[in-house]
């Protein structure tokens, strides 16, 4: 591991009229190559990094610091980092909060104050009271890495459980605080992951597995459980309610409808799709009976009336609906349409002071609507243009809803809803230290190659010229029915400051159009989701926003995917390629943690035909020897246990040895870090920093 290999690199040196370009030496450390095959239905393919799929070994360790070491010394060669930097931290130093949530009388937020490494939970008695610190992470864990990831109030309002997570894992402990005194109890719950909190009298349902004695992070997820855990009582003396032997690779998950009679048990084989069993707690019964079969359809509850379950459902409707199920009689036959499939796609309700109200999704942008409990429309609960509803709270009985309303260009406000008299008030709105009227938003829509109409939002400073000069980032994601609707990202703001351009389209694989979008992207037809974004590129181009000399592409995770792909089949396309926490191996991505989960979005390498598809776009069987590749900086943390580590990891060390052009390709590996749920503010500010300097450096920015 302590020979060297040299390449060059430009190392641009800014001038105000022109990009002098000097050469330099960069030198990545020489990844060992060892002889590893496997052989996918006569195909013999090599893996010579598998070795660094261990992330627990010394030397995967000491490669992980050579790497980093390389990165590091190349990014404080940039001149403007330390001033981008400061900016940034500005940009992010502006309060944070999520709308309150009601538990009993007391009212409940997150709060972040702006820099601080993690949000905590306030309460107030009432909405006119001062409010008091009720739990903070960083009393816990001062380096910011421990991070409060969900928390539910027991329906009496006495009892809160809460969910903490360290170092970004999905693996995640479950405490308990008492309301009245905010005294946290000596209950405390391990290995719970992908796990609601369901209460039901004193005490709560959740899910697990089974303590993990190596591969804590890597190893393949299965045997998922749910117990009952009691308040007072050890976690040894929880009660099994549900497992089953014969399909390990499922996942369930827990939910009491509010009365707590009824307890319900969705069902998921993979991330789309899910069945349902049903159980009456009130008559203490021993079994569950099924309610809905199968898993090509999604079933949500949103809340009940006695017996009546309404539930939110892509059944027979690709776009959703929701229906009234009665428990007692639950066939299909007998549902009553409440809300009918529209145009848009619904995608959340929510019941508040007697009424549902429905977000729903138009053009990737977000509209609320307000229902009565018979499914009769009211009102509509005006936004702004280009809006996405971040979060929305209410209790059935209480005639105030909270929601919060985003854009590309402003961070979430609040926004209080009453009901009465159908007012919408300003609940909370954060100082920021740029003017958001600066900057201008709008939606086109292009083709694809296959014709295709693709929405896409563009975003810019008012007086940017289209001159076909302009630094712009393309951003994308295209998978598992997630839709990309507006958000703000701080680090965005550094960027259009100087004149970037920020573009986002709404790609197939996503759910913005519906079950239908969705699956147009996934499996054998998954090249639709890289041919929507590089069409993207060179709309992009061909209408003068910018230039493949000026155009950088980012996303993370599947997004990641995205990047990994579009670098490779078109390298000449992009001058800056950022593949963040990427699933880059697509042949082995579902022998680790829950990515069994992700196979109806891509297939595997087990089934032929699915095998003949993933190996035309896998990044990492597609990286080709004597290419001249964009400059690239792949992200990733060593506790990843979503997209582990080794997809990164594998990916950068057959790019570095393939590249031919002079153009770096690093990899920024973060340490206590994973996913991206619960990143410390402050390493969120370096890494974006790290990024960004890294982006504009190679599009001839300065700062």
């Amino acid at each position: 591991m302590t020979s060297k290999k040299s390449i060059l690199f430009a190392l641009v040196l800014f001038n105000l009229n022109n990009l002098n370009v000097d050469a330099q030496k960069l030198e990545y450390p020489t990844t060992k190559k060892t002889e590893v095959f496997d052989e996918y239905f006569g195909t013999k393919i090599s893996d010579p990094y598998r070795w660094l799929e261990d992330d627990n070994s010394a030397e995967t360790a000491d490669w992980v610091v050579q790497q980093n070491k390389v990165t590091n010394d190349f990014l404080a060669t940039i001149p403007f980092r330390d001033s981008l930097k400061a900016r940034m931290t500005q940009l992010w130093n502006f309060p944070k909060y999520l709308p309150p949530f009601k538990c009993g009388q007391t009212y409940f937020y997150i709060k972040n104050n702006g820099l601080d490494n993690q949000g905590s939970l306030w309460y107030q008695r009432s909405l006119l009271h001062v409010a008091t610190l009720f739990l903070d992470p960083a009393k816990v864990d001062k380096t910011g890495n421990t991070f409060l990831s969900d928390y539910t109030p027991s329906r009496n309002g006495e009892y809160l459980a809460f969910k903490v997570a360290k170092a970004g894992s999905d693996w995640q402990q479950i405490r308990v605080k008492e309301v009245r005194t905010a005294k946290t109890l000596a209950d405390s719950i391990d290995w719970a992951k992908f796990s609601n909190i369901a209460w039901q009298g004193y005490g709560f349902y959740y899910s697990r597995y089974d303590a993990v004695t190596t591969g804590k992070y890597s190893g393949k997820n299965e045997n998922h459980k749910v117990y009952y855990h009691a308040l007072g009582t050890t976690q040894d003396k929880d009660i099994m309610v549900y497992q089953d032997d014969e399909h390990p690779l499922r996942t369930y998950s827990a939910t009491t409808t509010e009365d707590e009679k009824y307890l319900l048990l969705s069902i998921s084989e993979s991330t789309s799709g899910n069945a349902m069993m049903i159980k009456n707690l009130y008559k203490n019964e021993t079994s569950f009976t099924s309610l809905f079969e199968g898993f090509s359809d999604n079933y949500t509850l949103i809340n009940n009336e006695g017996d009546k379950l309404y539930f939110l459902t892509t059944n027979n409707a690709p776009k959703g609906r929701i229906v009234l199920v009665n428990a007692a009689n639950p066939a299909d036959k007998n549902w009553q349409d409440i809300i009918p499939q529209q145009d848009d796609v619904m995608q959340s309700a929510k019941f508040a002071g007697g009424k549902l109200i429905v977000k729903y999704m138009h053009n990737a942008s977000n509209i609320l609507k307000v229902y009565d409990l018979n499914g009769k429309f009211e009102n509509d609960i005006k936004q702004g243009t280009y809006t996405t509803i971040d979060a929305m709270e209410g209790n059935k009985e209480d005639s105030v809803f909270f929601y919060s309303a985003v854009s590309l260009t402003s961070p979430p406000a609040i926004y209080k809803y009453l009901i009465d008299t159908k007012k919408t008030l300003l609940h909370f709105q954060p100082k920021l230290k740029y003017n958001p009227d600066d900057f201008v938003t709008k939606q086109v829509f292009y083709n694809s190659k296959d014709g295709t109409s693709i929405p896409m939002f563009i975003v810019h400073k008012k007086n940017v010229v289209l001159d076909g000069k302009n630094p712009l980032l393309l951003f994308g994601y295209g998978g598992f029915n997630i839709s990309k609707t507006p958000e703000f990202k701080p680090e965005r703001i550094t960027f259009l400051e100087q004149g970037g351009i920020f573009a986002m389209p709404n790609i197939r694989g996503g759910g913005e159009f519906g079950e239908a979008w969705h699956k147009a992207g996934t499996i054998l037809k998954k090249q639709n989701v890289f041919d929507d974004f590089i069409a993207a590129a060179e709309y992009l181009i061909k209408n003068k926003y910018t230039n493949k000399d000026k155009l950088a592409i980012s996303g993370r995770s599947n997004g990641g995917l995205l990047i990994g792909a579009c670098m490779t089949q078109r390298p000449d396309l992009f001058r800056v390629v950022i593949p963040v926490v990427g699933v880059m191996d697509m042949l082995r991505y579902h022998k680790f943690t829950i990515g069994w989960s992700w196979k109806t979005d891509y297939g595997t390498s087990e089934n032929q035909n699915e095998f003949d598809a993933l190996i035309k776009y896998s990044p990492l069987h597609n990286i080709k020897p004597g290419t001249i590749y964009p400059a690239t900086i792949v992200t990733t943390g060593d506790h990843d246990d979503r997209v582990v580590p080794a997809h990164s990891f594998k990916f950068i060390s057959t790019l570095q040895e393939a590249q031919k052009g002079e153009l770096p390709t690093l990899i920024r590996i973060d340490t206590n870090a994973g996913h991206g749920a619960g990143k410390p503010t402050s390493k969120l500010i370096d890494e974006q920093t790290d990024v960004f300097a890294f982006m504009m450096f190679f599009l001839g920015m300065k700062y």
